[in-house]
């Protein structure tokens, strides 16, 4: 009967969805964890419906399988040993703070829901304050991120680093200047280039994340002004790589800062 003759067919392509929506879940998990994108939700849903479909179909469905067991081989190096101490430190540019007009702290993130500074943002705070207190320089900038990052009801970056700032000192704090409207390191860039010919910088300490550090004060220093990079420390993992977890993070780093790359390369972010 020609019923008999199509159901191991048609059983066999509906495991190959199954199959291939399960490595489109797996692979939307790890895009929603190590891509740090924005507008996850369309991408999840176009994962695991562009693998069911690709498991639909027979040559598809082994190119599903075989790009699998090469980045499930992937994670494994990555997770088991620390191979990725050699990419970390090539990102990474530590110089001793030298005397200079202002310190910059670069953006991160703001905890939107309870309106505070993230991790990264609160320890790049905190080490421009201490460069401050130890007179390297009279100024200090933070950043305001424009629209594009976040929803409307989240509060600026800058606007907390202010208030935590007159918390510590209120009164003889430093000189605090705003980069408005920031959405990349490349805009935050082009704002000190500015400031730096109005009021005649020629030195800045770039302060940001370890991973961050060679980047941002490439683009600082093609601006024209001398960058001299001092990171603050690393809050999300242990740079000697230690545990699986320590790897992991360092992995979403390594992938964040390679897109950031990959970005940049196309054009960037328009400012708005």
């Amino acid at each position: 009967m020609p019923g008999d003759v199509f159901s191991p067919l048609r059983a066999e392509r509906g495991r190959g969805v199954l199959e291939g929506a399960a490595i489109g879940a797996a692979l939307a998990v790890l895009a929603a964890y190590l891509g740090e994108l924005r507008g996850t939700v369309p991408l999840l849903l176009l994962l695991l419906l562009g693998g069911g479909v690709a498991g639909a179909f027979a040559p598809s469905r082994r190119v599903l399988r075989g790009g699998a067991g090469v980045l499930a081989a992937v994670f494994a190096a990555c997770l088991l040993t620390p191979v990725l101490r050699a990419p970390l430190a090539a990102l990474t540019l530590s110089q001793p703070p030298v005397r200079a007009d202002a310190i910059v702290v670069l953006g991160s993130g703001v905890q939107c829901g309870t309106g505070t500074l993230d991790p990264h943002s609160l320890a790049r705070l905190v080490r421009g304050l201490e460069l401050w207190r130890a007179g390297y320089a009279p100024q200090l900038t933070v950043s305001e991120q424009s629209d594009l990052l976040g929803p409307a009801s989240c509060p600026r970056l800058s606007d907390l680093q202010r208030a935590q700032i007159r918390a510590l000192y209120p009164q003889g704090g430093p000189e605090v200047l705003t980069l408005r409207r920031v959405t990349t390191t490349r805009d935050e860039a082009a704002r000190i280039r500015d400031l730096a010919r109005e009021r005649g910088w020629r030195r800045v300490l770039v302060v940001t994340s370890p991973s961050h550090s060679r980047r941002a004060t490439r683009l600082v220093a093609a601006g024209g002004v001398e960058a001299v990079s001092v990171p603050a420390g690393e809050v999300e993992f242990d740079l000697t790589l230690p545990s699986p977890h320590d790897r992991l993070a360092a992995l979403r780093t390594l992938l964040y800062e390679a897109l950031s790359r990959v970005k940049a390369a196309l054009g960037g972010t328009p400012e708005r």
